[in-house]
């Protein structure tokens, strides 16, 4: 395999979740092109699948007290996950069997005998919680509301759900619901927005541990009373705290900070209050879990120079290890190329963020590619990216900024594209092409810009608002109108989204006047659009009647539909296509 075919085809490992006896690690891994299960028996051994389905696993979990557990899966990506109890050396038995709808899985009661999960098969766009008897697979609804509420645990008596009401993308409120009585005791009421994740009862359950960020601008530690609802802080800081975890024993926590896009690994003894730290290369943490007894916990790793494998933290002497990476070139990882972290002034003087990939031997001048996250409500971050470092090894360099709107830096950045600001993000991005022309070292006549969702979006916009600057662009997945976006977008999401971009009958003639389909005839530069005709976020109409118009203009556009993807490439075989014809297009126009 050549290099090329090798960055492409770079499996990843994640979710990992340690088996009751201890003894074994399973986690969800794309090996053989597609994610399944696989099953790690001790910390040398290599593993060995575990599930063999035709589709994507999306979900893996133990059920309390037992060797069985539950699996999620959905059909080419369409994210109407079904659930599935997989019990040793026979085939994964359906339980919801409902594949219009989604379902998200809430947990196993302690006895093992239960579980509970959401959907909105009443509705479809409400979710509503059930409970399912497992020997019977008798199905009871036990919350019914006009919202979106999912099930995050049980308690440990067996008696509540855990449930979450969000009520906006960076809001929501966490209650108890008592199954016998069916009634529901909020816990968070609050005023102003406030997010609550995480949660784990304390060993006398009477508080959650958890994170917020109520009153605050980023997330932090603390502990919430079930009797008053009394909020107490345990830790915060300057950045958010993420992924909370929490021992069998209930002694001890284990979570991560995100400082500016970088993770940094923390273990809490809740007897002593103390907190250490586990070091790992610059990169991201996700997924942590504790081991049955409590002495290791592993979580996913992902860093600029390290492609995604499950890691582990000897709890005791807090040193780490990775636990998956028999496939990799180390030798090839050496070679890989970590960013720095840049700021920029944009227009209205706002310093946005930044991680900019310089390429190993820059010429004088380079072609950059300006690369978007999604979301918008999310982060570029120091993660592993086989394309990015592609183009670093060609000799480009890549910029990812965490344009306004982005998540990581306080809950007021993240509303400053909100609705009618929508376009301040937009010339964030002009901002960007200054700083990268006079201080980046990008050559001016090779600027690119990518992105994927939202990032399409911002992709579009860019080049039919500000089309002088762009040589080339690429969008996936994303939106060419919003107009049409939230016409069509799957219904349970459209409320939520409407808080961050508004709302049709109210922003309707806004829409009209900044969606990038109303001006493909100012676009200069060629495009790449690609879609996955599954996609229930971003319907892939947004980019077929982008292509159309393009076409009938007979302006420069090369258009891949994926007829088994939704919003992401879940599959090995169409990341190599996606990739390979991304690479190509863009050396075609910017490369040396």
């Amino acid at each position: 395999m050549d290099t090329e075919d090798y960055i492409f085809q770079e499996p990843a490992a994640s979710s990992p979740v340690y088996a009751p006896d201890g003894q074994k690690l399973r986690f969800i891994a794309d090996y053989d092109g597609l994610p399944q299960i696989w099953e790690q028996q001790g910390e040398d051994g290599q593993p060995v699948k575990v599930t063999f389905s035709k589709e994507r696993i999306t979900l893996f979990k133990y059920i309390a007290n037992s060797d069985m557990a539950i699996i999620g899966m959905d059909a080419g990506g369409d994210e109407k996950q079904q659930l599935f109890l997989l019990v040793k050396d026979k085939d994964p038995i359906p339980l919801t069997n409902s594949p219009e709808h989604v379902h998200h899985y809430g947990g196993s009661s302690p006895d093992g005998r239960w579980i509970a999960w959401s959907s909105n098969r009443r509705h479809p766009a409400y979710f509503d919680i059930y409970i399912q008897r497992l020997d019977t697979q008798e199905i009871h609804p036990v919350f019914t509301g006009n919202g979106t509420y999912e099930c995050l645990m049980w308690s440990p008596d067996g008696e509540y759900l855990v449930i979450r009401k969000t009520n906006s993308p960076q809001d929501n409120d966490i209650g108890l619901l008592h199954l016998s009585l069916r009634s529901l005791r909020w816990l968070t009421l609050h005023k102003g927005e406030a997010g609550f994740k995480n949660p784990h009862f304390s060993k006398d359950a009477s508080r959650l541990y958890l994170l917020t960020n109520i009153g605050r601008e980023f997330y932090g530690l603390a502990s919430l009373s079930l009797a008053t609802g009394e909020i107490t802080w345990l830790s915060q800081g300057e950045w958010d705290y993420e992924g909370l975890a929490m021992d069998r024993d209930k002694n001890r926590l284990a979570f991560s900070i995100n400082e500016g896009g970088i993770s940094r690994g923390i273990i809490a003894d809740l007897q002593t209050g103390s907190m250490v730290t586990w070091d790992t290369p610059m990169g991201v943490i996700n997924d942590i879990v504790f081991s049955a007894d409590g002495k290791k916990l592993a979580f996913s790793f992902s860093g600029p120079a390290h492609p995604q494998d499950i890691w582990k933290v000897d709890v005791a002497t807090v040193q780490t290890e990775r636990l998956t990476g028999f496939l990799r070139d180390l030798t090839r990882e050496k070679e890989l190329v970590e960013p720095s972290f840049i700021s920029f002034r944009s227009f209205d003087s706002l310093m946005i963020p930044a991680i900019f990939y310089r390429p190993k031997q820059a010429k004088k001048r380079f072609p950059v590619v300006v690369y978007l996250h999604g979301g918008p409500e999310s982060q570029a971050r120091a993660a592993y990216n086989s394309f990015i470092q592609h183009l670093i090894e060609k000799g480009y360099g890549v910029c990812a900024p965490n344009f306004r709107g982005s998540t990581g830096y306080g809950k007021q950045y993240t509303h400053l594209d909100d609705r009618r600001k929508r376009m301040d993000a937009v010339k964030d991005l002009v901002s960007l092409a200054g700083w990268l022309k006079a201080e980046g070292g990008a050559d001016s006549t090779r600027l690119s810009v990518m992105g994927g969702s939202y990032g399409g979006f911002l992709v579009l916009a860019a080049v039919t608002h500000y089309p002088k600057i762009w040589s080339a662009g690429i969008s996936i997945v994303g939106i060419s109108s919003i107009r049409s976006f939230l016409e069509n977008t799957s219904l349970w999401r459209r409320r939520h989204r409407e808080a961050e971009y508004g709302t049709i009958e109210r922003d309707g003639a806004f829409f009209d006047a900044i969606d990038p389909l109303h001006y493909t005839d100012r676009i200069r530069c060629p495009l790449m659009l690609i879609h996955g005709a599954n996609d229930p976020r971003v319907p892939i109409g947004e980019s077929e009647q982008f292509a159309a118009k393009l076409k009938k203009r007979k302006h420069p556009v090369a258009y891949i539909r994926f007829e088994d993807e939704g919003h992401s490439l879940s599959k090995m075989k169409n990341k190599f296509v996606a990739y390979t014809r991304m690479a190509q297009f863009l050396d075609s126009i910017a490369g040396k």
